[in-house]
């Protein structure tokens, strides 16, 4: 029998996993939640998921066996808290919270009903940050000495088609990506220093630096002040003892470039990468999950408490902004 979801959202993301059900063996879209019927309908119409006016009406239904959360951040605890104690497995999308004590909370409940509670922690499905991770396991270049990553958008300026008023600063909108990432290859690091570049009496921009007691660091870069024109960037680069490997992956309207490029001894070559979408990954996952056919612990809500942990030290380090 399949796993029937409820999903809560029917945004950009919802329809990006709504779709992905679609292309899921084993699981079957049941339920869509939206404030917007229209939307909500269009993402129920292929499977013929009944359309809902009240998350309530999802979490409550007996034959609705998990929730995804793709709502805004500001309100997954609530709407997470009440699908696990409702008994329900819980997929939710990054960030997952913006403080900590929402995050617990989610964790507690998650404990307490004995559910899953697995996180959108995207960069762990994506093939280039996979290569890394199997790279570091297999010592194929040596120790990683260095990894740098970016994610470069313009979701801070009001008239961007990416704006939403409930987006948070780029520490956990956009960092907590690259964070997690970088935890998942290099671990904890044992400091973090970060300094910001005011936008409009906030945060537009932010650099921070992980250091090491080995000696191996980190820098990330995050950016919500893009020009309109720029495409949303993100990539990274990781430095071997013997090779180094980049990622840069650029979306605008023409569409989604990707490149992946290792230089090491032999000179510069292309290696092939898995070829899947990484939130169909994720979600199958779940699924695998949820029948403990898969190990849990990638995508579980003490991995995403790990990343905001940093978002937050992050945000802590802050040099004030400027007016």
């Amino acid at each position: 029998m399949a796993i029937r979801i409820g999903l809560l959202g029917a945004g950009a993301m919802g329809a990006e996993h709504a779709w992905c059900y679609g292309q899921i063996e084993g699981v079957e879209l049941a339920g869509v939640y939206s404030r917007d019927p229209a939307k909500a309908g269009a993402l129920a119409q292929p499977s013929g998921a009944r359309v809902c006016g009240d998350a309530g009406d999802l979490i409550g239904d007996p034959a609705i066996d998990a929730i995804d959360v793709c709502l805004p951040t500001p309100v997954h605890a609530d709407h997470v808290v009440a699908a696990l104690q409702g008994g329900k497995h819980v997929f939710c999308e990054t960030p997952l919270a913006t403080e900590m004590a929402e995050a617990a909370r989610m964790r507690e409940a998650a404990r307490a009903s004995g559910k899953l509670l697995q996180v959108g922690l995207l960069m762990r499905s994506v093939a280039a940050c996979q290569w890394v991770r199997a790279a570091v396991d297999e010592a194929r270049y040596g120790p990683l000495v260095s990894l740098t990553a970016h994610r470069l958008g313009s979701y801070l300026r009001a008239d961007s088609p990416d704006h939403k008023a409930h987006y948070s600063d780029p520490t956990t909108e956009l960092m907590t990506f690259d964070l997690d990432f970088i935890g998942w290859v290099m671990g904890a690091p044992a400091e973090v220093v970060a300094r910001a570049a005011a936008w409009r009496g906030g945060i537009g921009e932010v650099t921070a630096a992980l250091r090491y007691d080995d000696g191996r660091i980190a820098t990330v870069l995050a950016s919500g002040v893009m020009p309109l024109g720029a495409p949303f960037a993100t990539g990274f680069r990781a430095v071997f003892e013997q090779a180094m490997a980049e990622a840069e992956t650029l979306i605008d309207a023409g569409g989604i470039a990707s490149r992946f490029r290792l230089h090491d001894a032999g000179g510069v070559s292309e290696p092939e990468l898995a070829q899947h979408n990484p939130y169909q990954l994720e979600l199958e996952r779940f699924r695998d999950a949820i029948l403990a056919d898969a190990d849990p612990g990638l995508l579980d809500v003490d991995r995403a408490i790990e990343a905001l942990s940093l978002s937050l030290a992050v945000r802590a380090s802050l040099n004030p902004p400027s007016a």
